[in-house]
């Protein structure tokens, strides 16, 4: 244990996910060295992370502005939405070069013990991107006053208000592919199948390239049984 200020920003990096008593010692350590401009620019950068911040009004995601840059660029597919849980994971998805749609970040998935619920998630403007309640950009600026839409909600009530809002041809519910992401998945799905001409997809999981087959995990070696494909 060291003492005074030291100390405190030991045990401040400690509480952050994924950095140990170790790593903390070792970042403060090399804090305490740096030069004062490299100090203030951290300084700076967590003060803008604080008040600078925002979410998306559409998709959820961060963003320095009212629209993120995903849903402002009219080159992608607005009729495509792939749903994430977190906002890290579109990145992953980006990485790909596959997908040229938008996205809808939940902010969590579903975990009843840990008290997230439906009504913690972003799951309420999904449904009135879907129905067209929520203007896409493209569209208008604002969101238009509509029905308010929520899981058992009468769909018809909000489907006969639809206003100007995007054509969703399709959503692919990318959820990880763990116990809470598979019943957010399942929930998710529910839901949307009560719209008309909407395809609901989920990313497709089985065996990992460049792997063993006796090293594979039973629940994955399952879905990949029940997703194979004819060759």
């Amino acid at each position: 244990m060291f003492e005074g200020p030291l100390q405190d920003l030991i045990d401040e990096f400690s509480r952050l996910p994924g950095i140990g008593p170790k790593s903390a010692q070792r970042i403060a350590f090399h804090l305490m060295k740096a030069e004062p401009e490299d100090i203030d620019r951290l300084q700076s950068a967590l003060g803008r992370v604080r008040e600078g911040v925002q979410f998306c009004r559409i998709c959820g995601n961060i963003s320095e502005a009212d629209v993120c840059h995903y849903c402002a660029d009219t080159r992608r597919d607005k009729g495509l939405i792939c749903i994430v849980e977190e906002a890290r994971d579109i990145q992953a998805i980006e990485r790909t070069g596959e997908y040229n749609g938008r996205y809808h970040v939940l902010g969590g998935a579903l975990d009843p013990l840990g008290g997230i619920g439906p009504n913690e998630l972003n799951i309420r403007t999904l449904l009135q991107r879907i129905a067209g309640v929520l203007a896409d950009v493209d569209d208008a600026p604002e969101t238009l006053d509509a029905p308010s839409i929520s899981e058992g909600a009468d769909l018809d009530a909000a489907l006969a208000a639809k206003a100007k809002g995007p054509e969703i041809h399709e959503v692919i519910i990318a959820t990880d592919p763990n116990t809470e992401g598979e019943a957010t998945a399942t929930y998710l799905a529910r839901l949307l199948r009560d719209f008309p001409d909407l395809t609901v997809t989920r990313l497709a999981s089985g065996m990992p390239l460049g792997g063993d087959l006796e090293f594979v995990d039973e629940l994955t070696l399952s879905r990949a049984l029940t997703g194979r494909l004819r060759v």
